[in-house]
């Protein structure tokens, strides 16, 4: 594995990629991307059966009443400087040290502050340890920040198979780590050794990766502009961050850390997918699609197939973890964690939408209007909260609710307010998502109607009856999925642009070379009628 030199003796950045090779080179990165997160998700789950099994609810619940906030600290620069640093045209060793020693000394900063906090929470939690813990947990604020120019560097290269070996190793240094020590007896400390543990290994392995050292600072042009987007980026982060976490917060603080704990793996089972196909993918999307004209019909291609892609992906999942989600977490967790499979149900129907909804970040950050993407974070996070708020009297079960709902009323103002600038509608949009969610919804309320029919499914007790369900469960649902989205198109295209897409993401060899950009011939193209937004663009033997 080379290390990466991104600079040339003028100090400009060394592009690695050919934009002839764009859209492959992408795509090839998309797959080391999934993978990675293929072995993460393998990594997370055995992380979870083991510590379920040492680790009380409540050792759960207490360091989540930390990390609630450690996180929008530990991602300040990865979200921002981050996607400064993408999607800049021109860059050079100057401009990224200076965004170095900016995040340097914003991550001290931050590193103290919220040590210095601890306190602060402890008491708004009610709960002693929070203060030790905050504390403990502050260390890898300022251990991240030490690598965000260096990941960023390595991204823009267009290196995501490293980056994403790096994320799995610390992932598993992490788990190895907390296992260990939850052995030994720890406790909830086994959890806070891990998450440091993991913010070590990620720092050691981007400075080996990429082997740059920083200058000392110095003015120069461009660097205000980068600290801007970066700040707009980061804003929007911020609003989302609160979003995304005001759940925890609100049943941390109105319940106990055993109500968190139950809460806080049901949730993690619902953005998993979220975690595992859409945050991964961002990087390659933004990369990818700021190296093209912003009002293009190339972009809108690129796009739209990438819509579509996802939709099909994504609403399948969303439909199959609502059927089986509840003996998923039966599995994982173990007996005593019921209370996190009823908390599931409620929130598996807006698996789907939350994918899709994912996505149209991925339109404000390639054309560079991060400033539109933090003013709908503002949008977003109002809607969400009110949610919670009125979901709150129910419980968890209201919150999983209140989640559900926000991904459904938010997804198509989202998307019509991002493609604004570059004149793309809702109709598009809509062409390219409709049919997989027809097909999903369909699928998923025919699969329940013939699995009520099985006599004594649902009676099977255990892991092994749990095992069994989710097999016949999934099994049928799949079936009856594709069989709707084939019906629904008249053909095969969608299943096989998809199957294209991983074959492109296959390694390198000359049979690749000669395949169609994704993945078909002009016969599949003909299949699909002209104004439908899964359209595909040939370059195969053929027609060259």
């Amino acid at each position: 594995m080379r290390s990466l030199r991104p600079f040339g003796a003028d100090g400009a950045f060394q592009r690695a990629e050919n934009t002839k090779d764009l859209r492959l080179t992408a795509v090839r990165g998309a797959g080391a991307t999934i993978l990675s997160s293929g072995l993460g998700l393998v990594v997370q789950i055995a992380s979870t059966v083991i510590l379920a099994r040492l680790l009380t609810p409540g050792d759960f619940g207490l360091v989540t009443m930390v990390t609630t906030f450690s996180l929008l600290l530990v991602n300040f620069g990865l979200n921002g400087f981050t996607e400064a640093i993408l999607q800049c045209e021109t860059l050079d060793r100057y401009v990224v040290s200076n965004l170095f020693w900016i995040n340097l000394g914003a991550g001290l900063f931050l590193t103290l502050g919220f040590a210095g906090a601890g306190s602060l929470l402890a008491h708004f939690y009610r709960d002693a340890r929070v203060a030790n813990v905050a504390v403990s947990v502050s260390a890898s604020i300022l251990i991240t920040s030490l690598a965000v120019q260096h990941l960023a560097l390595l991204k823009r290269a267009m290196r995501f198979s490293v980056v994403s070996a790096n994320d799995v190793l610390s992932k598993a240094m992490a788990v190895g780590v907390s296992v260990l020590l939850a052995w030994a007896g720890w406790g909830y400390w086994a959890l806070v050794a891990g998450t440091i543990a993991q913010a070590l290994t990620t720092t050691l392995g981007a400075w080996i990766l990429c082997r740059w050292i920083p200058s000392l600072p110095r003015r120069v042009k461009g660097t205000a502009d980068m600290v801007r987007y970066a700040m707009h980026v980061y804003g929007r982060f911020s609003v989302n961050y609160f979003a995304r976490n005001m759940d925890n917060l609100l049943v941390g603080w109105r319940f106990n850390a055993q109500a968190l704990g139950f809460y806080k793996k049901a949730y993690d089972l619902f953005a998993l997918s979220g975690s595992q196909l859409v945050a991964p993918l961002t990087s390659v999307a933004v990369s990818a699609l700021s190296r093209l004209q912003r009002d293009s019909a190339q972009y809108r291609r690129y796009l739209l197939n990438a819509l579509a892609v996802m939709a099909f992906v994504g609403m399948g999942i969303g439909a199959d973890l609502t059927l089986i989600g509840k003996d998923v977490i039966r599995i994982l967790l173990g007996p005593g964690w019921e209370p996190s499979g009823k908390i599931f149900m409620y929130f598996g129907p807006g698996i789907g939408m939350m994918l899709l909804y994912g996505t149209h970040s991925w339109i404000h950050l390639s054309i560079g209007r991060a400033d539109r993407w933090f003013r709908w974070g503002m949008i977003e996070l109002a809607v969400t909260v009110l949610l919670f708020l009125l979901g709150l009297h129910w419980g968890p079960v209201g919150i999983a609710v209140a989640w559900t709902a926000s991904f459904w009323l938010l997804s198509l103002p989202a998307f019509w307010y991002a493609g604004q600038p570059i004149g793309l509608g809702i109709g598009p949009v809509v062409r390219a998502v409709w049919k997989f969610l027809i097909g999903s919804l369909f699928a998923g309320g025919a699969a329940v109607a013939l699995l009520s029919r099985i006599p004594g499914l649902t009676a099977f007790p255990g892991p092994r009856g749990s095992a069994l369900r989710i097999v016949i469960a999934s099994g049928v649902f799949l079936v009856l999925y594709l069989g709707t989205v084939i019906l629904l198109y008249g053909g095969l295209a969608p299943i096989r642009l998809v199957t294209g897409l991983l074959r492109d993401m296959l390694p390198r060899s000359k049979r690749s070379e000669l395949a169609p950009a994704i993945g078909v011939t002009c016969e599949m193209v003909s299949e699909i009628p002209a104004d439908e937004a899964l359209s595909i663009s040939c370059r195969c033997r053929k027609c060259g």
